[in-house]
């Protein structure tokens, strides 16, 4: 059931694992013990570290004696760890060893509530003086296991309206708010899964193996381990490092590849680069089996038939780095780049299939069919078990009752969440007569998938008393080849648009070596000539794109360093904090208004 790499000598080996049989033991044990600290049923208990199978363990004992299961989680920002102690009233946290520390922060203001910290490793003597100092238990992960030993507590019989987990959405405003998820949205979104992959021929066998990455702290990671863990199929976990990710990939070969667009893109990148590091003979036969496959994909062929010469000649390598036996990707979170899918659907010898959902739907709402070249660049039609419809948004000029239908994509079933925690007013202004209101636009395409084109509370007047949905204008924008990454701010006291950007440094570094510009890549971003560059890439989009005079952009600022969560610039999905982007540029915004940039 769930596997993690043996450590030898500081080296990373095998794969060991713990059947099913043996975790069930391990969840009883836990159960019983939380049970012994006086948590029961409708409790909260707190997770707080990476993805091992101890979060698993612990979320699973949650789930068997209907404890709230609360992920605490760091990224965010400073403070979010204690504020969702206090708003959930978590009575007891299991916490990754190296995370103690970061709890014991959140003192004395989270001990009105916290009573018990379990480590899932040991805990040192200063921790334990610190915790116990406060009044609180602290455990190592094989003490609690000992806790409840002896003591016998029957399983509660949980109802499928009972809260199952209460998750804590970034949101790009505000304080974080507690998703309310129920047992039966987790179990309705699983059966609609299960049925849409054995429709498609992919039903999920015993045999398959998962790669847990993702943060479990997110309701996409979840419900896809939960997936799994209904199909008796097996869960490795990662070492937790970003750039080892490959190697444990290799290893553990898993069959199904879940991923968010950043991580893919670091992917098409690294490919990209070998391709254009290969000899003229080895790009010229990867560029021809490439667009052979794609235009027998296109013509309806599906991608194990469409050129399987050049797949075990060219692009077995490429499926060999993905660990030799990956049949499914599955993108979600955010956007992913259409050439960037396009590209991964031919080369990886696997079924790239995009997602779309929210933590308020469970996860998975949409998501594309294999063999379909025609959803490339939509999130597909909805998964069973949900109703969807789209909502006009006159201010936008969207009707969704035109010949293309165009408005706010609006969610109605079981899989829906059960409100925001101790916040009805927030839960009102997303729920109405039964319908979640997304905040997202969405077109349907001829053949009944959706493609995401906007976001409805993203849009504002300029002095003129134009409308600009600047979340478009940032989709057709990133567009532009040489650009990573664009944020677009106007005003209503302004007559146009300007723009953050984190420019790519290679195509920057090579238009600079053709003009023959000197300096460094900080250098060149401050380079009038490359500002000037790079606004006519972005002048060209735009009239390709036909867009209206007051949609040009008229200043860049050209911003060295990627847009990060470090500097509350990003959610940890990687959606832009408009507040807090604008916040940290406001200085070069204004100059750029004043035409000092």
């Amino acid at each position: 059931m769930l596997g993690r790499r043996e450590i030898v000598n500081g080296k990373p080996g095998k794969y060991i694992w713990q059947t099913y049989k043996e975790v069930y033991d391990t969840v009883i044990k836990v159960g019983a013990s939380i049970r012994s600290c006086g948590v029961g049923h409708g409790g909260r208990c707190g997770i707080y570290g990476a993805n091992c199978p101890e979060w698993v363990i612990s979320m699973q004992a949650c789930n068997a004696h209907g404890v709230y299961c609360v992920p605490l989680y760091d990224t965010l920002g400073a403070g979010a760890v204690e504020f969702i102690t206090c708003h959930a009233e978590i009575e007891i946290a299991f916490v990754e060893e190296n995370k103690i520390n970061e709890v014991l922060k959140t003192f004395p203001g989270s001990t009105k509530f916290l009573k018990t910290l379990v480590s899932f490793g040991n805990v040192t003597h200063e921790q334990r003086e610190e915790v116990e100092k406060f009044g609180l238990a602290v455990y190592s992960w094989d003490d609690f296991l000992l806790l409840g030993d002896n003591q016998q507590f029957d399983l509660p019989v949980n109802k499928k309206t009972d809260i199952c987990t209460i998750m804590y959405t970034s949101g790009t405003t505000g304080d974080p708010k507690g998703v309310t998820i129920s047992n039966n949205s987790i179990m309705t979104l699983i059966a609609g899964v299960d049925r849409l992959l054995s429709n498609v021929n992919e039903q999920l066998h015993d045999n398959d193996v998962y790669l847990s990455y993702l943060p479990l702290a997110h309701i996409f990671d979840r419900v896809i381990e939960e997936m799994f863990i209904f199909r008796g199929a097996s869960i490795g976990f990662w070492r937790g490092d970003v750039k080892l990710l490959i190697e444990d990939i290799k290893e553990l070969k898993p069959t199904i590849f879940c991923a968010v667009p950043r991580v893919l893109d670091r992917i098409y990148t690294g490919l990209k680069d070998k391709i254009s590091s290969g000899g003229f003979l080895k790009k010229f036969m990867f560029n021809v089996a490439y667009k052979y496959k794609l235009s027998k994909m296109r013509k309806g062929c599906k991608h194990d038939e469409a050129a399987s010469f050049f797949d075990k000649i060219v692009f077995k390598k490429v499926k060999q780095g993905l660990g030799g036996k990956v049949r499914i990707i599955l993108s979600g979170a955010a956007p992913l780049p259409s050439h960037v899918e396009a590209f991964l659907r031919v080369v990886s010898c696997a079924h790239v299939l995009q997602g779309y959902g929210l933590t308020e739907t469970c996860a998975g709402t949409f998501v594309t069919q294999p063999n379909y070249m025609s959803m490339l660049g939509t999130v597909g039609p909805p998964v069973p078990n949900v109703d969807v419809r789209l909502e006009s948004v006159p201010e936008m000029n969207y009707d969704a009752l035109s010949s293309i239908p165009r408005g706010e994509v609006c969610i109605r079933g079981e899989t829906l969440f059960s409100g925001y925690y101790k916040r009805e007013d927030l839960t009102k202004e997303v729920m109405i007569d039964g319908w979640l209101h997304t905040g997202d636009v969405g077109e349907w395409q001829p053949d009944g998938s959706l493609k995401i084109i906007d976001r409805k509370k993203n849009i504002f007047k300029l002095s003129q008393g134009e409308y600009v949905a600047v979340e478009n204008l940032e989709n057709i924008y990133g567009l532009v080849p040489d650009i990573d990454s664009i944020w677009i701010y106007g005003n209503s006291f302004e007559s146009f648009l300007v723009a953050v950007i984190n420019p790519n440094q290679q195509a920057l570094e090579h238009w600079a070596e053709e003009h023959v510009v000197g300096g460094d890549f900080a250098a060149l971003c401050d380079n009038a000539k490359a500002k000037e560059y790079i606004l006519g890439e972005l002048a060209k989009t735009a009239k390709l794109k036909k867009l209206k005079g007051f949609e040009f952009i008229k200043a860049i600022h050209l911003e060295p360093i990627p847009f990060d969560m470090e500097r509350d610039l990003l959610t940890p999905t990687y959606k832009k904090k408009r507040p807090q982007l604008l916040n940290y540029y406001q200085k070069i915004i204004d100059n750029l208004y004043k035409g000092e940039n």
